[in-house]
């Protein structure tokens, strides 16, 4: 059999044998609904409600600030959407980045439907957004501001709790008696790796999810600030203090915190170990590699997150050949992944769409060793080779000597 390495962490991960012990219960004896009166409804409250301590402590906020959801997505929907429509009395003015994750641009786009002014900030080369931008774009009928904490695709982390601390001053001094600016995070790449303690992020909302954090799918988290309205998405029951109606996921919710703890335990080490496989892969790559360019911020980056781009190729068949040699990684974000368009992303720090088109993104996790990056090493040079030999475009970088200066 072909020997198989998974490199795509960012997209999914698999579930740890720990969470799946502790998620074992609730989906075979402790079955009950959490809403009912008996003894086995009665286990499967205190479950959920043992959870949302954990998930608390982890965030230093309290339970009842803790709303579980069906995944990252719906998370960053009821975020923005929520907040957005409870709050647009105070204003119509949003502010967002050209990176998000496209659960929260699509959730502006349908806001841009409602009447609302959504403003999309540029990143830098780096994908890196600025306080000084932020603070620019508000207007005195500014609402929102949402940014991603570690972008999912170049892996560029922001500033967020310079921003969240930029905004409390702003908001302290400038909106005395105003609604204040909301801040909102999608910290689903970032739970595993970054510091989500909410008193030093000073965000209002945060996003998280079950699936990146070697938890289940289907779960997620949305923390809100106890003083801050949203309108549900999802009615018909009062779950999750009357924000998302229907039957809680028990062994999902349960699955989500125990991968939450183990992650946040862990983080450290971890952390050190991907940071110099990280180094080693990049290192192996440049000198194996001509006319290949590194995507994102070179140290503000999540530990595991490698996204180049090579050139005289398309991402889409280096994949394919990748996958043959038992290799999974991505060209991009996993929800866009059939899509032959390049990644949003990649376009907005400035890469011209050839080299957009020839991006991969290998994100590593635990099960990663250096044998398997030795393995790809010496796959991926054969393939870009062959595939250079049959491809029609011929896009120089400014670095190589051998190819003409590329002019963006």
């Amino acid at each position: 059999m072909t020997k198989q390495i998974y490199l795509d962490h960012a997209a999914t991960t698999p579930l740890d044998k720990q969470v799946l012990k502790k998620m074992m219960p609730f989906l075979q004896n402790d079955f009950g609904n959490p809403s009912a009166l008996y003894n086995l409804g009665r286990r499967s409250l205190k479950a959920i409600a043992e959870a949302k301590k954990i998930i608390a402590d982890i965030l230093a906020c309290t339970p009842n600030e803790i709303i579980f959801t069906g995944g990252g997505t719906e998370s960053d929907n009821l975020a923005v959407l929520g907040a957005a429509r409870a709050n647009r009395a105070a204003g119509n003015h949003i502010i967002t980045t050209k990176i998000e994750h496209h659960a929260v641009l699509h959730a502006c786009k349908q806001l841009e439907k409602e009447g609302f002014v959504i403003t999309c900030l540029k990143p830098d080369k780096d994908g890196v957004i600025t306080v000084e931008q932020i603070i620019t774009a508000i207007k005195p009928d500014t609402i929102l501001v949402t940014i991603m904490y570690a972008n999912n695709e170049i892996g560029t982390i922001e500033p967020i709790a310079e921003i969240g601390k930029t905004l409390l001053k702003y908001n302290t001094t400038e909106r005395q008696g105003k609604q204040r600016v909301l801040f909102h995070t999608d910290a689903c790449q970032a739970a595993g790796t970054l510091d989500l303690n909410i008193n030093r992020l000073h965000t209002d909302l945060l996003t998280l999810n079950g699936s990146k954090i070697y938890g289940p799918k289907g779960v997620g988290v949305l923390y809100k600030k106890k003083d801050v309205k949203i309108q549900p998405l999802i009615v018909g029951g009062g779950q999750e203090f009357g924000l998302r109606a229907g039957t809680e996921n028990v062994a999902g919710i349960i699955g989500l915190a125990e991968a939450l703890r183990l992650a946040q335990n862990d983080k450290e080490k971890e952390n050190t170990r991907l940071i110099d496989l990280r180094g080693y892969f990049w290192r192996g790559l440049e000198k194996k590699i001509e006319r290949i360019k590194l995507n994102g911020h070179a140290e503000k980056r999540l530990p595991n997150n490698l996204n180049v781009s090579i050139l005289d190729v398309e991402g889409e068949a280096m994949l394919l050949y990748l996958d043959e040699k038992g290799i999974q990684a991505a060209t991009g974000s996993a929800c866009t992944s059939q899509s032959l368009e390049p990644s949003h992303v990649l376009l907005s720090i400035g890469l011209p769409y050839e080299m957009a088109h020839g991006s991969l993104r290998f994100t590593m996790g635990h099960s990663t060793t250096q044998a398997d990056i030795d393995y790809v090493l010496k796959v991926l040079p054969d393939i870009v080779e062959k595939l250079r030999e049959i491809s029609p475009a011929r896009l120089g970088m400014c670095e190589s000597k051998k190819h003409p200066k590329y002019k963006q």
